[in-house]
């Protein structure tokens, strides 16, 4: 898939909204892309599964990680098309939040994971942050990173910033202005903070408490 047919397929699925937006990192927008609109569509996310998958198809690539919730999803699928490709077993597993804001691999997946070439995938990144977690997360299980990918960069964010696995890809650059919350000029204005996608409950909830 090109650049611009995996946005038409964003687009369809309703994954691009506009409106006042708080991202994980905190920062605010008038835009947004609702990476949750897309699993519903079991065909349309396959699909970039698949194409993610293509990208890395001569790597090696024995197991495929991604940071829950979202990206399990992606790691599952990413690694069917992989085994379909190769003729064999590439496995899916998935990092589940520590609680202490990193990632852990519990249900065996550290031993699955361990003397194993991986990549991880994301949905969307912005700061890099939760790939690079994931990353460092795999390599501690004795875990050789060959790759990341993301479906969208919306941040310029470079392989430095998601812990320097061996390459870093993306489906779809987009830039999406964003402003700290003191620069915000929607908050200025005086619009609300959408409260049923993004971080825009939990923000709203910290402003009353």
């Amino acid at each position: 898939m090109t650049e611009s047919e995996v946005l038409d397929l964003l687009q369809k699925v309703g994954a691009f909204r506009s409106g006042h937006f708080v991202f994980t990192s905190g920062r605010h927008s008038d835009s947004y892309v609702n990476k949750d609109a897309l699993y519903p569509y079991t065909r349309d996310t396959s699909l970039l599964c698949k194409t993610m998958a293509e990208r890395f198809a001569k790597k090696g690539i024995e197991v495929v990680v991604g940071p829950a919730v979202g990206a399990a999803i992606l790691s599952q699928w990413v690694a069917y098309h992989l085994t379909e490709m190769r003729g064999e077993e590439v496995y899916g597993a998935y990092a589940d939040k520590d609680g202490q804001g990193g990632f852990t691999l519990k249900r065996g997946y550290d031993q699955i994971v361990r003397g194993k070439r991986a990549l991880v995938v994301e949905d969307l990144t912005t700061t890099g942050g939760s790939i690079k977690k994931v990353v460092e997360t795999v390599r501690a299980a004795g875990g050789n990173v060959i790759g990341a990918i993301a479906i969208v960069n919306r941040g310029e964010v470079t392989k430095e910033q998601v812990g320097n696995p061996g390459e870093f890809q993306s489906l779809v650059d987009l830039h999406l202005e964003s402003w700290e919350e003191s620069e915000c000029e929607l908050c200025e204005r005086g619009i609300p903070v959408n409260t049923d996608i993004g971080h825009g409950y939990e923000f709203m909830r910290k402003k009353r408490a």
